[in-house]
Protein backbone atom coordinates (compact mmCIF):
# COMPACT_ATOMS: atom_id res chain seq x y z
CA UNK A 1 0.00 0.00 0.00
CA UNK A 2 1.28 3.29 -0.97
CA UNK A 3 0.37 6.50 0.71
CA UNK A 4 -0.27 9.86 -1.26
CA UNK A 5 -0.25 13.41 0.11
CA UNK A 6 -1.55 15.89 -2.36
CA UNK A 7 -1.36 19.33 -2.19
CA UNK A 8 -2.84 22.80 -3.40
CA UNK A 9 -0.75 25.54 -2.57
CA UNK A 10 -1.73 29.15 -1.26
CA UNK A 11 -0.70 31.82 0.55
CA UNK A 12 -4.01 32.07 2.12
CA UNK A 13 -5.38 28.49 2.36
CA UNK A 14 -3.29 25.46 1.52
CA UNK A 15 -5.28 22.23 0.96
CA UNK A 16 -4.27 18.89 1.62
CA UNK A 17 -5.61 15.21 1.01
CA UNK A 18 -4.48 12.28 2.02
CA UNK A 19 -4.92 8.63 0.07
CA UNK A 20 -4.05 5.06 0.48
CA UNK A 21 -3.17 3.47 -3.17
CA UNK A 22 -3.29 -0.56 -3.32
CA UNK A 23 -2.82 -2.04 -6.52
CA UNK A 24 -5.73 0.07 -8.97
CA UNK A 25 -7.85 0.48 -5.11
CA UNK A 26 -7.72 4.02 -3.79
CA UNK A 27 -8.87 4.82 -0.24
CA UNK A 28 -9.65 8.67 1.32
CA UNK A 29 -7.45 9.03 4.88
CA UNK A 30 -7.75 13.14 5.72
CA UNK A 31 -8.23 15.74 4.26
CA UNK A 32 -8.29 19.86 5.52
CA UNK A 33 -6.88 23.15 4.90
CA UNK A 34 -4.01 25.21 6.77
CA UNK A 35 -5.03 28.58 6.81
CA UNK A 36 -3.02 31.50 7.49
CA UNK A 37 -3.95 34.42 8.98
CA UNK A 38 -4.09 37.16 6.13
CA UNK A 39 -2.58 39.97 9.18
CA UNK A 40 0.57 37.96 9.30
CA UNK A 41 3.28 38.92 7.14
CA UNK A 42 4.12 36.63 4.46
CA UNK A 43 7.40 35.12 6.71
CA UNK A 44 4.90 34.03 9.02
CA UNK A 45 2.26 32.43 6.80
CA UNK A 46 5.48 30.36 5.08
CA UNK A 47 6.72 28.95 8.54
CA UNK A 48 2.72 28.19 8.68
CA UNK A 49 2.55 26.06 5.76
CA UNK A 50 5.74 24.42 6.43
CA UNK A 51 4.90 23.24 9.98
CA UNK A 52 1.17 22.30 9.01
CA UNK A 53 2.99 19.72 6.13
CA UNK A 54 5.41 18.50 8.06
CA UNK A 55 2.88 17.53 10.61
CA UNK A 56 0.40 16.04 7.94
CA UNK A 57 3.72 13.93 6.73
CA UNK A 58 4.54 12.99 10.84
CA UNK A 59 0.86 11.54 11.15
CA UNK A 60 0.28 9.95 8.05
CA UNK A 61 3.83 9.14 6.91
CA UNK A 62 3.06 9.58 2.93
CA UNK A 63 5.73 8.27 0.73
CA UNK A 64 4.68 10.51 -2.62
CA UNK A 65 3.56 13.53 -2.95
CA UNK A 66 1.39 15.41 -5.23
CA UNK A 67 1.87 19.10 -5.58
CA UNK A 68 -0.13 21.60 -7.96
CA UNK A 69 2.36 24.00 -10.31
CA UNK A 70 2.00 27.59 -9.64
CA UNK A 71 -0.60 28.68 -12.47
CA UNK A 72 -0.14 32.43 -13.74
CA UNK A 73 -1.37 34.56 -11.46
CA UNK A 74 -3.17 37.68 -12.17
CA UNK A 75 -0.57 39.97 -10.99
CA UNK A 76 3.18 39.63 -10.10
CA UNK A 77 2.47 39.97 -6.88
CA UNK A 78 0.17 36.85 -6.86
CA UNK A 79 2.73 34.69 -8.24
CA UNK A 80 5.35 35.24 -5.99
CA UNK A 81 3.23 34.68 -3.04
CA UNK A 82 1.98 31.71 -4.42
CA UNK A 83 5.46 30.55 -5.24
CA UNK A 84 6.60 30.69 -1.77
CA UNK A 85 3.95 29.22 -0.21
CA UNK A 86 4.54 26.03 -2.70
CA UNK A 87 8.26 26.30 -1.30
CA UNK A 88 7.40 25.87 2.28
CA UNK A 89 5.33 22.83 1.07
CA UNK A 90 8.13 21.60 -1.15
CA UNK A 91 10.41 21.99 1.66
CA UNK A 92 8.52 20.29 4.04
CA UNK A 93 8.19 17.42 1.92
CA UNK A 94 12.00 16.78 0.49
CA UNK A 95 12.81 17.33 4.65
CA UNK A 96 11.04 14.29 5.29
CA UNK A 97 12.22 12.69 2.68
CA UNK A 98 8.78 12.28 0.39
CA UNK A 99 8.94 11.62 -3.32
CA UNK A 100 7.33 14.44 -4.99
CA UNK A 101 5.79 14.70 -8.54
CA UNK A 102 4.23 17.80 -9.99
CA UNK A 103 1.51 18.00 -11.99
CA UNK A 104 -0.49 21.48 -13.57
CA UNK A 105 -3.99 21.86 -12.74
CA UNK A 106 -5.26 21.73 -16.54
CA UNK A 107 -3.57 17.50 -16.12
CA UNK A 108 -5.19 16.85 -12.33
CA UNK A 109 -8.47 17.79 -13.69
CA UNK A 110 -8.11 15.96 -17.03
CA UNK A 111 -7.64 13.03 -14.81
CA UNK A 112 -9.76 13.31 -12.11
CA UNK A 113 -13.08 14.81 -14.64
CA UNK A 114 -12.20 13.89 -17.69
CA UNK A 115 -11.50 17.74 -19.17
CA UNK A 116 -9.38 20.12 -18.35
CA UNK A 117 -11.55 23.39 -18.11
CA UNK A 118 -13.23 21.58 -15.54
CA UNK A 119 -15.06 23.87 -12.69
CA UNK A 120 -14.25 23.52 -8.87
CA UNK A 121 -17.12 21.93 -8.23
CA UNK A 122 -16.96 19.13 -10.97
CA UNK A 123 -13.67 18.45 -8.80
CA UNK A 124 -15.41 18.33 -5.58
CA UNK A 125 -17.97 15.81 -7.41
CA UNK A 126 -15.68 13.64 -9.13
CA UNK A 127 -13.58 13.26 -5.77
CA UNK A 128 -17.12 12.74 -3.57
CA UNK A 129 -17.17 10.22 -6.20
CA UNK A 130 -14.00 8.65 -6.68
CA UNK A 131 -13.79 8.54 -3.07
CA UNK A 132 -16.84 7.29 -1.63
CA UNK A 133 -17.41 10.03 -0.10
CA UNK A 134 -20.79 11.71 2.04
CA UNK A 135 -20.38 14.76 0.97
CA UNK A 136 -17.99 17.04 -0.78
CA UNK A 137 -14.84 17.96 0.55
CA UNK A 138 -13.98 21.52 0.95
CA UNK A 139 -12.65 23.31 -2.33
CA UNK A 140 -8.85 23.56 -1.41
CA UNK A 141 -8.82 20.47 0.20
CA UNK A 142 -10.61 18.68 -3.15
CA UNK A 143 -8.04 19.90 -5.15
CA UNK A 144 -5.60 18.32 -3.11
CA UNK A 145 -7.48 15.08 -2.93
CA UNK A 146 -7.37 15.44 -6.63
CA UNK A 147 -4.22 16.12 -7.40
CA UNK A 148 -3.14 12.85 -5.06
CA UNK A 149 -5.91 10.66 -7.58
CA UNK A 150 -3.71 12.32 -10.28
CA UNK A 151 -0.65 11.05 -9.13
CA UNK A 152 -2.18 7.40 -8.08
CA UNK A 153 -3.67 7.26 -11.92
CA UNK A 154 -0.68 8.70 -13.28
CA UNK A 155 2.40 6.09 -10.90
CA UNK A 156 -0.28 3.32 -11.05
CA UNK A 157 0.08 3.18 -15.25
CA UNK A 158 4.02 3.97 -15.10
CA UNK A 159 4.24 0.72 -12.80
CA UNK A 160 1.73 -1.29 -15.70
CA UNK A 161 4.23 0.13 -18.30
CA UNK A 162 7.59 -1.19 -16.71
CA UNK A 163 5.76 -4.49 -15.78
CA UNK A 164 3.92 -5.61 -19.06
CA UNK A 165 6.35 -3.42 -21.40
CA UNK A 166 5.54 0.21 -23.83
CA UNK A 167 4.46 -0.84 -27.15
CA UNK A 168 4.23 1.01 -29.78
CA UNK A 169 2.07 0.52 -33.41
CA UNK A 170 -0.52 -2.04 -34.10
CA UNK A 171 -0.04 -5.13 -32.11
CA UNK A 172 3.94 -5.07 -32.14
Amino acid sequence: MTIILGIDPGSRITGYGVIARDGREWRYLDSGCIRMDTEQPLPGRVKTIFAGVSEIIRRWQPTQAAVEQVFLARNADSALKLGQARGAALAALVSHDVEVAEYGARQIKLAVVGTGSAEKAQVQHMVMRLLNLEQPPQADAADALAAAICHAHASGNMGRMAVTGLRRGRGR
